[in-house]
């Protein structure tokens, strides 16, 4: 089995884009949407759910009004300011505020009553689902919730024991963006990495950064020029960037309007798409990435 995981150093540089129609491309493939705060992935693929279960990232206390004295004792040691003191029909206790709360689980500790427990806080969902192309395994991050990284290795958890169980070969990952915690994630465990560039002062920026990490991994990487026809001086210094670095490019793929426009209709504008010269030329560039595979 191969992981093929596409990143960016930002979002919006095509690499879903990307991902997409290499799943049509390898068909029966498994496809990870590891972008699990902002997934777009399934406006392409258009996937069935056929299973889904929250996600329990963290842990919360939480206060029993019975037996709490308001002693004290967790608000004070409490470095989080997660606790304060409220009235409720005349009596004084604890009270936790979940969005401030981290789970640490001192409170709980130094309680003398045991008044305080602490208990699993779902904060997202992970979901198995069919598509035209193969199974996919995708997240969906609850606003403001913590422990993406946790929830993208889950998801790479799932695809990788998905492609065992139906006997696939390649599981491609949609990586999220940046350099964070949940790209590193992403990242572990990648047969091969393709960093999707746009040929700008920012996207050369980006491909350094993004380049430096999946390096300090030692996993193989690829470059993919987007929009490689709209800034030649800055897409002769992506590839400079990454020949220093010895770093192959599988391919650079032009601006295509035909494609932004089929692809703002959505998955039902797949067919409409086939002959998009961009699509045509990211068709290559897999060809050229199961060749270093």
């Amino acid at each position: 089995m191969k992981e093929i995981v596409i990143v960016s150093g930002k979002g919006g540089t095509g690499k879903t884009t990307v991902l997409a129609r290499y799943a049509e491309i390898a068909n029966n493939a498994v496809v990870a949407d590891c972008d699990v705060d902002a997934p777009n992935l399934h406006m392409l693929l258009n996937p069935r759910i056929a299973h889904r279960e929250a996600f329990v990232g963290s842990k919360m206390g939480v206060v029993d009004p019975d037996k709490c004295t308001n002693c004290g004792k967790c608000e004070s040691l409490c470095r989080f300011d997660a606790i304060s003191t409220i009235e409720v029909d005349g009596r004084k206790r604890a009270d936790i505020d979940i969005d401030r709360c981290e789970g640490c689980g001192v409170c709980a500790r130094v309680c003398p009553e045991d008044a305080i427990d602490l208990r699993d806080r779902i904060v997202g969902e992970w979901f198995i689902s069919d598509t035209n192309y193969g199974t996919m395994i995708h997240a969906l991050l609850e606003p403001g919730a913590e422990n993406s990284g946790k929830l993208v290795a889950m998801v790479k958890h799932k695809a990788k024991k998905t492609a065992k169980d139906n006997g696939a070969e390649l599981v491609l990952v949609d990586g999220p963006p940046g350099i964070g915690c949940p790209v590193i994630a992403a990242l572990a465990g990648a047969n091969i990495v393709v960093i999707v560039s746009e040929p700008t002062v920012s996207g050369l920026s980006d491909f350094r950064r993004v380049a430096d990490l999946a390096g300090g991994f030692k996993i193989k990487c690829a470059l993919l020029v987007n929009k490689a026809d709209l800034n030649d001086e800055m897409t002769a210094s992506l590839l400079e960037e990454a020949t220093k670095r010895e770093m192959p490019c599988i391919g650079r793929v032009s601006y295509d309007e035909g494609l932004m426009a089929a692809m703002a209709k959505g998955a039902d504008a797949a067919a409409e798409y086939q002959d998009c010269p961009a699509i045509i030329e990211i068709s290559k560039t897999y060809d050229a990435l199961l060749g270093l595979l």
